[in-house]
C-alpha cells in the first residue's frame, strides 16, 4: 500500500525556510555570543558562564509548558502556527538585545541585562517558535518519507544559514565600524532578516484538520515498509481514535507520558549531547585566534562541517529508502563520525590544518543523516506514545528540540565559561597563558570526540521504529 501524499515541493521548501529563521538566532548566538562577551564588553567568562547556567533553571519548565499549550490550541491557522508566528517578534528583540549591552553601564547592570534579555530569548521565546516549528513535522503531513524530506530540507536551511553566518559575521562586524556598535547593527540586521523569513515559512504550509490526525497513516513514523502487514493493525488504530472520547489531559499528564517514553528520553539525551557538541565548536573561534593564530580560519572550518553535513543531507531520504528505515542509517553514520573526530585530534596535535580540515568533513558527513531524520524519528517517537497510551502528544512530543537546544546549547556554553575561567583566560588580550592554551586543546578537539562517541552509544539503542512495527502487529 502507497503512503497517501500531503505536501508539493514548495510546502517543504517554505517549511525548511524556517530554519533560516531558526540559526539566525541560534548560530549566531552560540558562536559569537561569548567572545562578544568576553572581548567587546569585557565580561568574564565564568561569570557569563553562571548566568547562562542559571538561566536554564527558567528553561526547564517552559518546554513542557509550550508544547502543552500548542496540543490545546485552536485557532484559524492551526494549533502550532500561531506560536511560531508571533514568538518570533520577541526572538528578534531579545537577539538584538544581547548583543546592545550599554557599554557606559556599570558591569553589575551589564550582567543584568544580559540575563535578562538571554532568559527571555531562550526560556519564552525561542522555546515557543521553535516547538512549533518542530511539531509542524507532524501537524502537515502523516507521510513518513515526507516527514523525513522535511527534515532534511530544514536542515539543509540550517546548516546553510549556520555557514554563512560563521563566515561572514567577524567580517561584518568590522565593515559595521567594529566594537560595540559593529555587533548591535549586525544583531539588528539578523534580528530582521529572521523575523521575515520566519514570516514566510509560516505561511507556506497548512496543517492537517484534527480529525484527520487523530487517525493512524500507514507506516507513519516507520520507514513506509511493511505496509500491507500493519494494514490490519492500522485499521485497528484508526476505529481506536474514532471511537474513543478526546481526552483531556494537563501539564503533569503531559510530562507523564514523555516520561513514561524511553525514546523520548534517549531523544532528550542526543540532542543535549548535540548542542553541547556545537557549543564547544564554536569554540574554535578562541582556538583559532589563539593556538593557530588566525581567527578567520573560523569561517574555513566552518565550511569544513557545513558543506558535507549538506551533503549527506540530501542523501538522507535516499539511504532511509536504501536501508529500509533510519536506525541502521544513524548509527552507522555516527560510527563514522566519531572516528572523524578522533582523527582530528591527531591531526590537531600534529598542526596539520588541511588534515584537520579533512576529518573535519568526515565527521560532519557521517553525522549529517541524523540531523536530516531526527525530526522524523521524533515523529515515530509519538506514534509510539499513542501506540502504548493511546494519547497523542504531538506538540508536547518535539518539547524535546527546544528543551535540548537550550538546555544543551547553554550549557555548553556554560561549561565553555567556566573552563575559559579556570584555565586564567584573559579578556581581550591578544595572547593567552600556556594553561589556556591546553584548555582549549581539550574544548576544540577532545570533548567533541567524547561527544560523539556517547551519542553513537545512545543511537544504537534508540530503534523506536522496530518498537512502532511490533507494536502494530501485536
Amino acid at each position: 500500500m502507497q503512503e497517501k501524499t500531503y505536501l508539493k515541493w514548495y510546502h517543504k521548501l517554505g517549511y525548511g525556510c524556517g530554519d533560516i529563521a531558526g540559526n539566525v538566532v541560534y548560530a549566531f548566538l552560540s558562536s559569537f555570543v561569548m567572545i562578544y562577551l568576553t572581548n567587546t564588553v569585557g565580561l568574564n567568562p565564568g561569570v557569563a558562564g553562571t548566568l547562562i547556567a542559571a538561566s536554564k533553571v527558567f528553561d526547564g519548565v517552559t518546554d513542557i509548558f509550550f508544547g502543552a499549550m500548542i496540543d490545546k490550541t485552536k485557532s484559524r491557522l492551526g494549533k502550532a502556527r500561531p506560536w511560531m508566528l508571533y514568538a518570533y517578534i520577541g526572538c528578534a528583540v531579545t537577539l538584538a538585545a544581547i548583543f546592545a549591552i550599554p557599554t557606559d553601564f556599570g558591569k553589575t547592570a551589564q550582567y543584568a541585562w544580559f540575563f535578562i534579555a538571554y532568559t527571555l530569548l531562550n526560556a519564552v521565546f525561542y522555546t515557543a517558535n521553535n516547538i512549533a516549528y518542530s511539531a509542524l513535522t507532524t501537524l502537515v503531513t502523516k507521510n513518513s518519507k515526507e516527514r523525513v524530506q522535511m527534515g532534511s530540507c530544514r536542515f539543509i536551511f540550517a546548516f546553510a544559514t549556520s555557514l554563512l553566518i560563521q563566515s561572514v559575521t567577524i567580517g561584518a562586524v568590522s565593515a559595521m565600524g567594529g566594537g560595540a556598535a559593529g555587533w548591535r547593527t549586525v544583531a539588528i540586521f539578523y534580528a530582521a532578516a529572521g523575523l521575515i523569513i520566519n514570516t514566510i515559512s509560516v505561511l507556506s504550509v497548512k496543517e492537517l484538520p484534527e480529525e484527520e490526525l487523530k487517525e493512524t497513516a500507514a507506516g507513519t513514523g516507520g520507514s513506509g515498509e511493511h505496509t500491507e502487514e500493519n494494514a490490519g493493525g492500522q485499521q485497528a488504530d484508526k476505529m481506536t481514535a474514532a471511537d474513543a472520547p478526546e481526552e483531556k489531559y494537563g501539564l503533569l499528564d503531559a510530562a507523564k507520558l514523555l516520561i513514561a517514553n524511553k525514546y523520548y528520553l534517549m531523544i532528550c539525551a542526543v540532542y543535549i549531547l548535540q548542542q553541547v557538541y556545537g557549543a564547544m565548536l564554536g569554540m574554535g573561534i578562541y582556538y583559532m585566534t589563539y593556538v593557530l593564530g588566525n581567527e578567520n580560519l573560523f569561517g574555513v572550518f566552518s565550511w569544513a562541517i557545513n558543506i558535507p553535513m549538506i551533503g549527506a543531507l540530501l542523501a538522507t531520504p535516499a539511504l532511509v529508502a536504501r536501508w529500509k528505515g533510519m536506525y541502521k542509517l544513524n548509527v552507522r553514520g555516527y560510527m563514522l563520525g566519531t572516528a572523524g573526530r578522533a582523527l582530528v585530534i591527531a591531526a590537531g596535535y600534529f598542526g596539520n590544518i588541511p588534515l584537520m580540515l579533512l576529518f573535519t568533513g568526515v565527521a560532519a558527513l557521517g553525522q549529517g543523516p541524523w540531523q536530516g531524520d531526527m525530526n522524523a524519528v521524533i515523529a515515530s517517537c509519538s506514534e509510539y506514545t499513542w501506540l502504548t497510551k493511546h494519547k497523542r502528544v504531538d506538540g508536547t512530543m518535539y518539547s524535546c528540540t527546544s528543551l535540548g537546544v537550550k538546555l544543551g546549547g547553554g550549557l555548553g556554553t556554560a561549561i565553555a565559561g567556566w573552563m575559559l575561567a579556570a584555565s586564567g583566560f584573559v579578556e581581550a588580550a591578544p595572547v593567552q597563558p600556556e594553561s589556556c592554551i591546553r584548555m582549549l586543546y581539550v574544548m576544540y578537539l577532545w570533548l567533541p570526540m567524547i561527544i560523539s562517541l556517547l551519542i553513537t552509544l545512545i543511537l544504537s539503542r534508540m530503534n523506536v521504529e522496530g518498537a512502532n512495527e511490533r507494536l502494530r502487529r501485536g
